[in-house]
């Protein structure tokens, strides 16, 4: 199989023929990936490395006895058969736009919270510089996916800060069960010495490298319904570790809530209106509310839904 798409953005705006080079390869991953791994984005890497580190302090200061107990209260330290409800991770959950609640969060530290913030905006920068580059390659005009996001108050950005504790039965329990991302497009500081992210590709699940100071993106379902399916949302993973604990910080790039989803309507073809194969169209927050219900199941049923 080929290898796992990694993409340095760095000569991006240096020269023409660099530029073409770039948008290829980020046309490639979006058509048959849904994945790809940039370096050289732009975010500055002490930033990363004071991110992290705060992140993993924060995590053993305020998080791991208390995984541990939960999960030794659900008796999941000595479990014997697979568990189809629940996954080894601890979360919690930073909303950035439209409003922040950065200031609410309990147990973060004043340091942590600015570095999250000036984090936030640099990722909020990165993500629409790739949308914008998204739209260069639909042929769409620049700024269109943002605007297809926007809604009455802009668009919806929030990280998952997630730990992936050791776990003693990796075969029994997912660090998280298999899912497309529902929203827009995805950005990840990933752990780069502990694995464990898996997307499925042609029917086989692929490891997503761990790679010092990278930023993994993927795209949401949303995409896929605006392309009209030209670019798929892809079903990831996290398989558990019995060795280390993996570091995930995952924001998320959505519409607004009452942002009207559809495909953008250069990009139907006169076939596919005929024979009825265009994405449904919706209210980004309605999608959300079914979402919640069916996470962890197929994708196709939940755009069906939509139709009806």
């Amino acid at each position: 199989m080929e290898n796992f798409p990694v993409i340095n953005l760095e000569n991006i705006n240096n020269n023409v023929e660099e530029r073409k080079a770039i948008l290829e390869k980020i046309e490639d991953a979006c058509k048959n990936w849904g994945f790809f791994e940039l370096v050289n984005h732009g975010i500055p890497l002490e930033l990363l490395d004071t991110v992290e580190r705060l992140t993993k302090e924060h995590y053993r200061k305020c998080m791991e006895q208390r995984f541990k107990e939960v999960m030794a209260s659900k008796g999941l330290g000595d479990v014997q058969a697979e568990v189809k409800d629940m996954d080894w991770e601890t979360t919690f959950f930073l909303r950035h736009l439209p409003d922040s609640n950065i200031s609410e969060i309990p147990d973060l530290s004043e340091e942590y919270r600015k570095a999250m913030k000036e984090f936030a905006q640099q990722l909020e920068k990165l993500a629409e510089e790739l949308l914008d580059l998204l739209c260069e390659n639909l042929g769409l005009e620049k700024g269109y996916l943002k605007k297809a996001f926007y809604g009455s108050k802009g668009p919806n950005f929030g990280t998952k800060v997630a730990n992936y504790p050791p776990c003693p039965k990796p075969e029994l329990v997912k660090g998280l069960r298999a899912h497309t991302d529902a929203g827009g497009i995805i950005l990840l500081l990933q752990d780069d010495k502990v694995s464990g992210l898996q997307l499925l590709k042609d029917g086989q699940w692929v490891d997503v490298p761990p790679m010092r100071h990278s930023i993994v993106v993927n795209l949401g379902d949303q995409i896929e319904v605006i392309t009209n399916g030209k670019y798929k949302s892809v079903e990831h993973r996290v398989i558990a570790q019995t060795n280390g604990t993996r570091m995930s910080i995952a924001s998320f790039y959505n519409p607004a809530n009452d942002a009207v989803i559809y495909p953008a309507p250069t990009l139907l073809e006169t076939k596919a209106e005929e024979t009825d194969q265009v994405y449904p169209k919706f209210v980004f927050e309605d999608y959300m509310r079914l979402y919640a219900t069916l996470k962890f199941q197929a994708k196709e049923p939940r755009f069906q839904a939509m139709k009806a």
